[in-house]
């Protein structure tokens, strides 16, 4: 299975940015498409952002357009959420998911492997 390693979060202020990394230590996910997901407490998880296997294709929430970008580089074997102009409402916890699909998928039962996640939390 493949285990997934969330980092970059952490405190920022309204209209700040905060970049998040996904790594796969040890195994590679070039061919999956690859999402965020985020939970704040007491809601259900949610779509953030996917990007195909190529990164030619991608998928973003009508919440965060605009403001977030996900990007890959497979080099690196690490996916990338770029969060800019962030809002109160994004706080949450931050999950990085492979999914075999061949598009990137919105749904978080099309993903297979997740990440621990980790704590975004902008203050307003």
């Amino acid at each position: 299975q493949v285990q997934l390693v969330e980092s970059g979060g952490g405190l920022a202020q309204a209209g700040g940015s905060l970049r998040l990394s996904c790594e796969a230590p040890g195994r590679t996910f070039r061919a999956n498409v690859m999402g965020w997901f985020r939970q704040a407490p007491g809601k259900e998880r949610e779509f953030v952002a996917a990007i195909s296997w190529d990164g030619g294709i991608t998928n973003y929430a009508d919440s965060v357009k605009e403001r977030f970008t996900i990007s890959r580089a497979s080099a690196k074997n690490t996916v990338y959420l770029q969060m800019n102009s962030l809002k109160s409402e994004d706080t949450a916890v931050y999950y990085c998911a492979a999914s075999s699909f061949s598009y990137p998928t919105l749904t978080p039962y099309d993903y297979d492997h997740w990440g621990q996640g980790t704590q975004v939390t902008v203050s307003s």
